[in-house]
C-alpha cells in the first residue's frame, strides 16, 4: 500500500506519544509518521521530510493546538541547542514517556508480556547533572565560538554561554578555555575545509570529589602547553589535564592523550567506594543517578555472598565493585584496556581481593572466562546502544546463568535482546525499572531482571 502522503507535504497531525529517540508519534490513516518537536497531546503543522513503507518523518511548524503540559524552559539557547529536547515538557511528562517506551518496545518488539513494570525513578536534579561533557569549537562572527552542536545539525555549532546540563564550574571552565582561544588567537577547526587547529574540549568531573580533568583535542600541530594549562588551573578543581590530536576528518574525541599537567587521572566516589576516571574510560555520566542504577542492579541481582558474579561490558568496574562485597567473586571484562587498567585500580583503592578485570570481547572471550572463573550464577550486562550484538548474544545465553541483571540505555535492542532471552535461552523477564539519569533528553535507562526457566 502507497504511503498516504508524500515528501515536502504540510499536514496538520496530532502527537500521541513520544518514540525512543524523541520524536512524536502521530498516525495519518494508520500510517505512523515521527514528528520532530512533536510533544504529545498536540496537534502541530507539520513538513515531511522523509517517507518510507513503513513510516514518515516530519518536522513540526507551528503548534496549532497545544495540549502537552508545557513549561517555562530556563536555558537562553533551547531550542536551538540539541543538547536538551524538551526542556519545555513538564517533567513528569518526560518521565511517563519514557517509561511507556519500554513497556511499548519489550510489548511489541519482544512479544513479552506479564512482567512486573515498577515505577520510573525520576532524577533526583533536573539541571547540572552530567559529570561529563564534550565541546566543539567553532568559527564565529566574534572570533572561536566553543559550545555544542544545533539540534538536527553535525555541521553547526552552537556557542555557548551557559550550559543547563553541567555546573557552574564546567560552564566556568568551557568560557575560559573560549578566551583562551581568542586572546592566543587560535583558529577553530572547520570540518567542511579541515583546515584549522581546535576541534573539542571535553570535561569530566568528579562530583563528589570536586575534582575535574580537561582534554583538549586539536588537529595536528604545535600547542602553547604552558598558556593553556595557566587558563585551566585558574579553577582549582582541576587536578588533571591532558591534549589528544585528531589527524582524522571524523569528529572524535576518544584518542590518546598526553599528560600536560597534573595527575593522570581523578578519582569520584560512588556509594562510598572510590573510583579512578582517566581521559576515555567509561562511567555513568549522571553520579547522582549513578548510585541509585547500581543500587537497582544490586537489589535484582539478589546477592547473598556466595555467588560467582560477571560483569559484562564492566567500564571502570562500576558495577563490579559496587556489588563485590555482597558475592563471592566477580569477575569483569570490557574491550577497552584504559576502563580495565581503572578497573584494576578500583578493585585495589578499595581494598578488594575477589574482583578480577580483563581486557576482552564478551563475543568472543567468555568462554576462556569461564574456564578461569567457573560458571557464572549471576550475570549483569551493561551493553552500549546496540546491546548485546553478533555473537555476544548467543554467548550471555549460553552461559546458563541463574540470574541476569540487564542495564540498558536503549530500550529497542533490550526488547530484541530480551525477545531471543526468554526464547532460545530458557530465561523469563520477570522485573524492569526506569531510572532517569538524562532529563530533557530522549535517553532512557532501564534496569532488567531475567530468570532462567529450570532444565532449560
Amino acid at each position: 500500500m502507497a504511503a498516504p502522503l508524500r515528501k515536502d507535504q504540510e499536514l496538520e497531525l496530532t502527537i500521541d506519544s513520544l518514540a525512543y529517540g524523541g520524536n512524536g508519534v502521530a498516525r495519518l490513516n494508520g500510517f505512523v509518521v515521527f514528528v520532530r518537536r512533536g510533544l504529545p497531546g498536540d496537534t502541530v503543522r507539520a513538513r515531511v521530510t522523509k517517507v518510507k513503507r513503513s513510516h514518515a518523518e516530519a518536522t513540526a511548524l507551528e503548534v496549532v493546538s497545544a495540549g502537552a503540559p508545557r513549561v517555562e524552559a530556563p536555558c537562553r539557547h533551547y531550542p536551538e541547542c540539541g543538547g536538551c529536547r524538551f526542556q519545555d515538557l513538564a517533567y513528569d511528562a518526560q518521565l511517563d514517556a519514557k517509561a511507556r517506551q519500554v513497556v511499548d518496545a519489550l510489548e511489541r518488539i519482544g512479544k513479552l508480556s506479564g512482567f512486573e513494570v515498577e515505577p520510573a525513578i525520576p532524577a533526583e536534579s533536573l539541571f547540572h547533572y552530567r559529570n561529563k561533557l564534550e565541546y566543539s569549537f567553532a568559527r564565529g562572527e566574534n572570533g572561536v565560538g566553543l559550545g555544542l552542536h544545533r539540534a538536527g545539525r553535525w555541521d553547526d555549532v552552537l556557542d555557548i554561554e551557559q550550559c543547563w546540563l553541567t555546573t557552574d564550574l564546567g560552564n566556568g571552565i568551557r568560557n575560559n578555555v573560549r578566551a583562551w582561544a581568542n586572546e592566543q588567537g587560535v583558529a577553530a577547526f572547520d570540518q567542511e575545509t579541515q583546515e584549522g587547529y581546535l576541534r573539542h574540549l571535553v570535561v569530566r568531573e568528579g562530583r563528589n570529589t570536586d575534582q575535574a580533568l580537561l582534554v583538549l583535542v586539536t588537529a595536528p600541530g604545535a600547542l602553547d602547553e604552558e598558556s593553556f594549562v595557566a587558563a585551566v588551573r585558574t579553577f582549582p578543581e582541576v587536578k588533571s589535564v591532558h591534549w589528544a590530536v585528531n589527524d582524522s576528518p571524523a569528529e572524535i574525541t576518544n584518542l590518546p592523550t598526553k599528560l600536560l599537567w597534573g595527575e593522570e587521572a581523578i578519582e569520584e566516589a560512588i556509594l562510598g567506594l572510590r573510583f579512578r576516571v582517566r581521559p576515555n574510560a567509561f562511567m555513568q555520566t549522571n553520579t547522582a543517578m549513578c548510585e541509585v542504577l547500581y543500587r537497582l542492579a544490586g537489589e535484582y541481582a539478589g546477592l547473598s555472598g556466595e555467588e560467582t558474579v560477571y560483569d559484562l561490558y564492566c567500564g571502570t568496574g562500576t558495577i563490579g565493585v559496587s556489588v563485590a562485597k555482597d558475592a563471592l567473586t566477580v569477575w569483569g571484562i570490557d574491550s577497552s584496556e584504559e576502563s580495565i587498567a581503572c578497573a584494576v585500580e578500583n578493585a585495589e583503592l578499595n581494598g578488594l581481593a575477589n574482583a578480577a578485570f580483563f581486557a576482552g570481547e564478551v563475543g568472543a572471550d567468555l568462554e576462556e572466562l569461564q574456564e578461569r572463573a567457573g560458571k557464572p550464577d549471576v550475570v549483569v550486562v551493561d551493553p552500549p546502544r546496540a546491546g548485546l550484538a553478533g555473537k555476544s548474544l548467543g554467548r550471555v545465553g549460553s552461559l546458563g546463568a541463574p540470574t541476569l541483571v540487564y542495564v540498558s540505555c536503549n530500550p529497542t535492542t533490550l526488547a530484541g535482546n530480551a525477545k531471543e532471552l526468554t526464547g532460545e535461552h530458557g530465561y523469563t523477564l520477570e522485573r524492569i525499572r526506569v531510572v532517569d539519569m538524562f532529563p530533557h533528553t530522549p535517553h532512557v535507562e532501564t534496569v532488567a531482571r531475567f530468570t532462567r526457566r529450570p532444565h532449560s
